[in-house]
């Protein structure tokens, strides 16, 4: 049964739980625009970035490989590779908001962010039986301090450029985000030993050129974490 939830609570609901985001992501923003103007991006080359690919982490890698003077294929190719966790992403809400118009699906895929997944998943776990719109309102909501304040931060740290400090180590954002958003999903032995394995292969394989390294830790986190709940269901099965 479809529990009956007012739209603008949904929607303020969401708003309210990504505002702690905008703690990070402003930071995060301004050290995106800093790297793409050191990198010899323009303005309109750096915003261009994030407002068509709006993914942090995959932006950074491009960066990264445009600045080492990679070839085009292979800066599309690993940040291709950096940003197949939103396949995952779409795959665990597809149950929630894929019986949505097509068009509403091509905005909650364009605003899928990390943060707002994050906020989204967990929301939708708590009250599956929320109707189509109330989740869509909760998205929206979400999406509403997190993306725009994306845009205009990188547009702050590309005019400003080298004017920013260095004693403000807007790199910190980068972790603390990630870890704001993970800690609360681990909560089974999977997850677990998911994070525990991504760790130790992360650090195994640093020396790994261009990120290489984290996509196979992750690949290899995956599969720890499958096995795991597979192994898991089998025993419970048996007792």
């Amino acid at each position: 049964m479809t529990e009956t939830v007012p739209l603008s609570a949904a929607y303020w609901r969401g708003f309210r739980q990504g505002l702690p985001f905008m703690l990070v992501i402003a930071p995060f923003g301004m050290l995106f625009g800093v790297a793409g103007n050191e990198a010899g991006l323009n303005l309109v080359e750096v915003m261009g970035f994030s407002v068509l690919v709006i993914a942090g982490a995959s932006q950074f890698t491009a960066v990264q490989l445009m600045n080492d003077h990679a070839s085009t294929v292979m800066v599309i190719l690993a940040a291709l590779a950096v940003n197949l966790r939103m396949a995952m992403y779409s795959a665990a809400l597809a149950p929630h908001l894929g019986p949505a118009p097509a068009w509403k699906r091509a905005l909650v895929a364009y605003f899928m962010v990390d943060q707002v997944f994050a906020l989204a998943d967990a929301d939708y776990r708590i009250a599956p039986r929320q109707s189509l719109a109330a989740k869509l309102a909760y998205y929206a909501g979400a999406c509403t301090p997190v993306c725009p304040l994306w845009y205009v931060s990188t547009l702050a740290g590309a005019v400003l450029g080298q004017a920013i400090p260095p004693a403000f180590a807007l790199d910190f954002a980068v972790p603390v985000t990630f870890l704001a958003m993970i800690a609360p999903l681990l909560r089974s032995i999977p997850h677990l030993v998911a994070a525990a394995v991504s760790i130790v292969m992360a650090l195994v394989f640093a020396f790994l050129p261009a990120g290489t390294g984290l996509i196979l830790a992750a690949a290899l986190a995956m599969v720890a974490g499958a096995q795991t709940e597979l192994f898991l269901a089998r025993r419970k099965e048996r007792t």
